[in-house]
C-alpha cells in the first residue's frame, strides 16, 4: 500500500512537472488544444507592422486576443465551416499573401538600397532641376479668340488674376487666379515653357500660346535661383522610392521567367 501511495504522488509529482512545463511554453490550454507563446509573438508583430507601437500594456490584451480566437476558431471547427471551399480558397490566398510579403521582405535585405544608391538619384534629380524656377500665372482656354479677347480685357485694364478664376479651364490653377507657383520650367509643355522662358518678369504673353491642352494666356511674375530641397531632408524618400523601383523590376523578372499556359 506505502509504495502504490508513493507511486501516485511520482506520477502526480511528474505530471505536475509537465504541466509547469506546457504553461511555460503556452499562454492557455483551451478545451485540451494549447495555445502557444508564438501566436501571442506573432499577432505583436502584426499589430506592429500595421503601425502601432506595441506597449507593455497591450501584452494583456494579445493574449486575451489569441485565446479568444482559440474559442472561435473551434467552433468553426466543430460547425464543420473550416471544410467548405470558400474556406480553403481564402486560407489559400491568405497563404500566398503571406509568402509573397516575405519573399518581397527577403529580397530587399539581400539587395538593400545602398547611401550610393540615393545620392546619384539626388544628384540626378538636382541636375534636372537646377538652374532657375519661374512663378507664373496662366489662364487656359479652349479657343483662340477666347484667348484674344481676354488678353485684350487685361490690357485694358482688367485683373489678370479675376479672369483666370472666370474663365480659365485649368482645375488646379483657375481658382487660384492662375498661380502655378514656382516650377523649373522643363516641368512644362514645350510650347509653354518656351514662351515662359522668353517673358520678361511682370510681362504677359502678347498672343495666345496654343498647347495640346488649348490655348494660355501667360504671365511671368517672378524668377529665382532653383530652390532644391536637402540631401538629407529627401533622403528616406528616395531610398523608399528606389527600394520599390527594386521590387517592381525583381516582379518583372518572375513574371518574364514564369512559364503560362
Amino acid at each position: 500500500m506505502k509504495k502504490q501511495i508513493l507511486s501516485a504522488l511520482t506520477v502526480a509529482a511528474c505530471l505536475g512537472a509537465l504541466s509547469g512545463a506546457a504553461l511555460a511554453q503556452n499562454v492557455a490550454i483551451v478545451n485540451g488544444v494549447a495555445v502557444s507563446k508564438d501566436r501571442v509573438e506573432a499577432l505583436a508583430q502584426q499589430v506592429a507592422r500595421s503601425g502601432r507601437q506595441i506597449t507593455p500594456e497591450m501584452q494583456g490584451q494579445l493574449k486575451d486576443e489569441v485565446i479568444a480566437r482559440e474559442i472561435f476558431a473551434q467552433e468553426a471547427h466543430n460547425k464543420g465551416l473550416d471544410a467548405t471551399e470558400d474556406f480553403k480558397n481564402q486560407v489559400e490566398l491568405t497563404k500566398q499573401s503571406i509568402l509573397i510579403r516575405e519573399l518581397f521582405t527577403e529580397y530587399q535585405k539581400s539587395n538593400p538600397v545602398t547611401d550610393a544608391d540615393i545620392k546619384a538619384e539626388y544628384d540626378k534629380f538636382a541636375a534636372t532641376n537646377a538652374g532657375k524656377e519661374y512663378k507664373a500665372r496662366h489662364i487656359l482656354v479652349e479657343k483662340e479668340s477666347e484667348a484674344n479677347d481676354i488678353i485684350a480685357k487685361i490690357k485694358k485694364g482688367a485683373k489678370f488674376e479675376d479672369l483666370a478664376k472666370k474663365f480659365s479651364k485649368d482645375p488646379g490653377s483657375g481658382a487660384k487666379g492662375g498661380d502655378l507657383d514656382w516650377a523649373n520650367p522643363g516641368n512644362y509643355v514645350k510650347e509653354f515653357s518656351a514662351a515662359l522662358t522668353g517673358l520678361q518678369k511682370g510681362k504677359m504673353t502678347d498672343s495666345p500660346v496654343k498647347s495640346q491642352f488649348g490655348y494660355h494666356i501667360i504671365r511671368l511674375d517672378d524668377v529665382r535661383d532653383a530652390q532644391l530641397p536637402k540631401f538629407e531632408d529627401v533622403k528616406p524618400q528616395i531610398s523608399q522610392q528606389l527600394s520599390q523601383q527594386k521590387i517592381s523590376k525583381y516582379q518583372e523578372e518572375l513574371r518574364a521567367k514564369a512559364k503560362i499556359e
